[in-house]
Parts: structure tokens; sequence; C-alpha cells
């Protein structure tokens, strides 16, 4: 019996130090993916656009095809944080510029900077901030904007100001960014669980394939179309953007909201869950001050850098007036289940042609729009009182 019971010690001590060595092998691999890992902004200028010409979709044409112009919801009450790296020197007096070209109300803007402001400045972070800020405002033009800007496009600096915006009381929180997938992403998921906010970030614009943190299952994927309206500006149609990225992840499985989709995604997070606008040939305009690739002023942007902050700022409309505030989980259930509902196209445009490269749209849920576009004056007061 003594024999067995110094086997055993040796045995339980053995197995201890397994698993520190395990841990501390863990803890290593995560320290040296921090150190590599870089987010990619997802934003499309339209070549060749004139600086000195609004051109693009204005605020006003596109609430109005997706139905938004008909709600009296304002975002009113509610705060929508955009997380970029870098920010913009130039973004509080070019949200000015852009408000005053489209007779919206002054913003209530707050730039935050969690671990100190960036030594550099990024040209394409600061149009992706522009766009962001710019948008999420034409949506939803009496929410807080609460710009966080990480000091870096690294994955501890961006997690840093997403924590930022969620202690900051943010409700909705858009990222418009998104890297490679990596095998210890679900590490990270904690960072995007939290009562009260809810989390979205844009797809990718590579076409087929899956980004991260888009492939959370507390993340609200928004993939890319191509918007078309009528001579009058009414929603006319919409196809699948050939950049949207989608697809099936590669580390996270099925969460439970896509078990009504299970046929098409199979054991795994499929992406995305929505869509928008996206395109840069059917963009929005943006206007940026601080020059890109030699060009200031006016720019027509797509991608779905686009679709992100549009849906947050939707997000933040359909949150407005509501009791308990949504977070991740909670909306990405209401979403799945008005969609996977008899109602379906009530809420939803069905986008049913064009592709990824990877996959094809089809009737219902597919790889490339998640769902479709929001039918704005039917899904938001349904989302209220999900």
């Amino acid at each position: 019996m003594r024999g067995f019971a110094k086997k055993l010690a040796y045995g339980l001590v053995s197995s201890a130090l397994l698993l520190i060595g395990s841990s501390t092998a863990a803890f290593a691999q995560e320290n040296a993916h921090q150190q590599t890992w870089k987010a990619q902004i997802t934003v499309k200028p339209k070549p060749f656009a004139s600086p000195q010409y609004v051109s693009g979709f204005t605020p006003s044409q596109i609430n109005k095809a997706y139905g938004l112009d008909k709600l009296n919801k304002t975002g009113a009450g509610q705060t929508i944080a955009i997380v970029d790296a870098y920010g913009s020197p130039t973004i509080a007096q070019d949200l000015q510029t852009f408000d005053q070209e489209f007779n919206l109300p002054a913003a209530n803007l707050e730039i935050a900077y969690p671990n100190g402001k960036p030594s550099t400045n990024d040209p394409g972070w600061a149009l992706e901030t522009s766009l962001d800020v710019e948008w999420a405002h034409a949506i939803a033009p009496q929410a807080k904007i609460l710009l966080v800007v990480a000091k870096s496009s690294s994955i501890s600096d961006l997690l840093s100001a997403i924590n930022y915006a969620t202690n900051s009381g943010a409700k909705v929180v858009s990222n418009s960014w998104g890297g490679s997938e990596f095998s210890s992403e679900s590490y990270y998921n904690s960072y995007f669980n939290h009562s009260g906010t809810v989390y979205l970030a844009s797809s990718g614009d590579s076409g087929a394939g899956v980004s991260w943190p888009a492939s959370s299952p507390y993340v609200v994927a928004v993939g890319g179309t191509s918007l078309h309206t009528d001579a009058s500006g009414n929603y006319s149609s919409e196809s699948a953007w050939s950049g949207s990225g989608g697809g099936l992840s590669s580390y996270e499985p099925r969460p439970a909201f896509q078990d009504p989709i299970q046929q098409i995604v199979g054991s795994r997070r499929g992406n995305p869950d929505i869509a928008f606008d996206a395109d840069p040939n059917t963009g929005v305009a943006v206007y940026d001050s601080t020059k890109y690739q030699g060009q200031s002023g006016w720019f027509i942007i797509g991608g779905t850098s686009l679709s992100a902050p549009a849906w947050a700022a939707v997000i933040a409309l359909a949150d407005e007036g509501r009791a308990t505030p949504y977070s991740s989980a909670q909306v990405l259930n209401a979403l799945y289940s008005l969609a996977s509902g008899a109602n379906y196209t009530r809420y939803f445009h069905d986008i049913t042609s064009g592709n990824n490269g990877g996959y094809s749209a089809r009737s219902g849920y597919d790889l490339v729009t998640g769902w479709g576009s929001p039918i704005g004056d039917q899904l938001v007061p349904a989302l209220n009182q999900f």
C-alpha cells in the first residue's frame, strides 16, 4: 500500500508539472500571437472619383433605400463605439463638414485614447475612421459616437480599445477590421460577451474566407452587397458583392443560434450573419481631409467597412427605448429567429444573385450575404420588441 501511495503521489506531481508546462506553453503561444497578429482595414475607395465633388450614395438615399427613413427613431440615448487603430487627426472637422453637407444634426463625438495617442498617422486608417464615424452618425444621428483609438493595429491594442468601449457603457461596438483566423482565437471570445453590449465586425473584403473577430460566436458578422435603387431612390435590388468575406470558420464550432442553418454550415460557425451595401461601385460619400494616396476631400467608399458601422447604427435604433439593452448573443438569437420564421422576407431583403468566388448567394441564408440586408421599417421595430 505504501508503494502504491508513493507511485500515486509521483503520478500526481508529474501530471501537475505537465499541466503547468502545457499552460506555460499555451501562454507563450498566446503572447507570441499577440506580438505578430495585425488587423487589416476593410475600406475600399472607388478609383478615379473626384475629391472636389460629392458623389456616391448620400445618407438620405441610404436611409430611404433600406426603409430607415420611415422610422421615428434616431438613436437617442444610445452610444455607438467605433474602434479603429491610429484614428484620424482631422476626424472632428471632417465629421462637421459631412454633417453640414447633408444637413445632419451636429454630432455628439467623444474621442478616447486608452493607451495614449499613436505616435504616427496612418492614411488608410484615417479614411477608415472617417467612414465609420460619419456613417454611424448618418444612420443614428442622435446617438453618441465614442471613437476609441487603439495605439496600433495589434491584437492587444485593439482588444484594449474594445474593453474601454465596453467599460464606458457603449451599447454597440463596431469593428471595421479583421485578420486571419488562428487556432487559439476562442481564447478571446470573452472580450465580446458582455451583457448590454452588441459587437459587430466586417466579414472581409477579399471574397470567400473567414476573418477574426467576425468568426467569434459573440460577434455579429456583416457581409457586403451591391445596392441598386430606382429613379425615385426606392430600393430596387441587391446582389452579393464579389469581395464580401464569407465561409466556414476553421476553428469556431457552430453556435446554437445557427442550428436553423445546420444543413448549410454543418458543424462550423458560418459567416456572415447579415449584410449591407459594400460594393465601391455602389458606395457612399465620405469626407476625409487627411490625404489618402495623395487625395483628400470627398471619396466614394465601399467595403464591409461600411457594412459594420451601418448595421451598428441599425442596432442602436432597435435598442432605443428598450428597458434592457441587447447583448451580442441576444441580438444574434433575435436575428436568426426572425429570419428563420415564416415572415423572413418581411424583415430582410433576400439576396439571391452574385457570389464571392467560393460561395453563391441563394434564397435564405448563404455564406456571402448571410440572411441579407435590413428592411428597416419592419426589422427595427421587431428587434425592439423581441
